[in-house]
């Protein structure tokens, strides 16, 4: 097998550290909303089915979205912006359905989380980028 150019290990690094971000966002989104479906209450309001979508968004990056970027598949770049987009119109939707019932930490929480599928679909896309092929 030949030796990798150094774009090739490059944009490996850019996965590997896309898929690592992912995994730890991911296992916050579990923790966030299992915690809070297990019973423990953080001293402020909270919406009843934000929990759930938190944990469930949260298993998809950890257990799907992590390994597909670590393995640079063609399916990672596409399902990153997914959660991204997910988290979005979640963000959106508490927003405009919720307006002012929703917890500040909540909204704290959700945009930490857009800011990084921001960088976490923006690495395997600049790794794309650079060495002129398509994700995976």
């Amino acid at each position: 097998m030949p030796e990798p150019t150094a774009q090739n290990r490059r944009s490996i690094k850019l996965y590997r550290i896309a898929a690592i971000l992912a995994a730890v966002i991911g296992l916050m989104g579990v923790l966030a909303g299992g915690n809070v479906l297990l019973g423990w209450r953080p001293g402020y309001t909270v919406i009843p089915w934000l929990p759930l979508a938190n944990l469930i968004v949260g298993l998809l990056a950890l257990f799907v979205a992590a390994p597909l970027l670590w393995r640079q598949s063609r399916l990672a770049l596409p399902l990153a912006v997914a959660i991204l987009g997910a988290n979005v119109l979640i963000l959106l939707f508490l927003l405009t359905a919720y307006r002012g019932q929703v917890a500040a930490a909540s909204l704290a929480a959700m945009l930490f989380r857009i800011a990084a599928w921001l960088l976490i679909a923006g690495l395997p896309l600049y790794a794309c980028r650079a060495t002129e092929q398509t994700p995976g």
